[in-house]
């Protein structure tokens, strides 16, 4: 494997593992408002409590690697998409903030704006997330010197909206799965009925995406043609996504929790696949796409990043899998009173 195909794999592996870590916490925050009462809704906060900044680093690192890496995809993605980027941000840090924030005070007012902010921007981000992933699917106006600019209207199409309708839903149902590990009693019941619904709602969405996608983009399954283990995890990934709802049916949470983890990488495979070997399609002229061959880096540049990401990387999923170890179990009612926990 050259190491421009390597790096191309390894931002796959950076997507989908803040995919999955970071999409549950986004999806706690989009059911957020669900819970009644005030004590529900800081058990919720306190199951992401321990791991919700460091699922967010997965995002920075991804960033990170595709400036290092890919520097002309680099500077023509977020050019063209400045706009939702910069409103991704703000959403992001507008939740750290009302995270830490929302149980400072103990007035009602007080906590009832900052879950409302923290609901907000939870549920902004994936729209954001699946918008930018649909105009990458579509295709940028990028010319000839690598240049791409497209007003923000150009951006919210009826494709990037379902797209972003369906990254919400996905997360919100990875979300659920989550929480029914880690609550219990008269809100767990809740969060199963908070499942039930939003599974229905994936169910929908992800027909109508997989629908307009086959129909509006033809390109997206040619590479299956060449490259047919892809089908495997098309395969994968309806097996996985069907098998959710029933595991929250048959009360096998971890089960139902992994199968959404494999729905998200399965779909973070597939649009990798679509876009292979191109990192932005050009709408104007294939020819002025930016490919992993004339966008990357030089080879020592490369190589040097490997050589880096092979002796950090252990670290980072083993402090990583510790986190989740240390702070695995249930999250119960009351036991965060007195000033501890969110």
């Amino acid at each position: 494997m050259d190491l421009q195909v390597l790096w191309f794999a390894l931002l796959g592996v950076l997507l989908a593992g803040y995919a999955v870590l970071d999409g549950f916490d986004l999806g706690v925050g989009t059911l957020y408002l669900l819970a009644r009462r005030d004590e529900q809704r800081r058990v919720l906060l306190n199951s992401i409590g321990p791991v919700w900044d460091g699922n967010e680093v997965w995002l920075v690192t991804f960033g990170g690697a595709l400036f290092a890496a890919f520097p002309r995809a680099y500077a023509t993605t977020f050019s063209a998409l400045y706009t939702p980027f910069m409103l991704l941000i703000l959403a992001l840090i507008f939740r750290a903030v009302a995270i830490e924030f929302r149980s400072r005070r103990p007035s009602r007012a007080w906590r009832t704006t900052w879950d409302v902010a923290f609901f907000a921007a939870s549920a902004l981000s994936p729209l954001l997330f699946g918008a930018a992933i649909a105009n990458l699917m579509r295709g940028l106006p990028v010319r000839a010197d690598g240049e791409a600019q497209i007003a923000l209207l150009g951006l919210l199409s009826p494709y990037a909206l379902l797209v972003g309708a369906f990254t919400l839903s996905l997360f919100a149902l990875h979300g659920a799965t989550w929480l029914l590990l880690k609550t219990e009693g008269e809100l767990h019941e809740d969060v199963r009925r908070w499942a039930w619904t939003a599974a229905g709602v994936f169910s929908t969405l992800y027909l109508l995406t997989t629908i307009f996608t086959l129909v509006a983009i033809p390109r997206a399954t040619a590479n299956l043609a060449e490259l047919r283990w892809g089908w495997v995890v098309v395969v994968l990934n309806v097996l996985a996504a069907g098998n959710v709802p029933r595991a929250v049916y048959l009360r096998r949470y971890g089960q139902a929790f992994v199968s959404s983890a494999a729905t998200i990488v399965a779909l973070v495979v597939l649009f990798g696949l679509a876009q292979w070997p191109n990192l932005v399609t050009s709408t104007l002229d294939p020819a002025f796409s930016i490919t992993i061959r004339n966008g990357s880096s030089t080879a020592p540049t490369l190589r040097n990043m490997a050589i880096i990401a092979a002796m950090g990387m252990p670290f980072v999923l083993g402090y990583t899998g510790l986190i989740y170890w240390v702070f695995r179990g249930k999250v119960r009612e009351g036991e965060h009173r007195g000033g501890h926990g969110y």
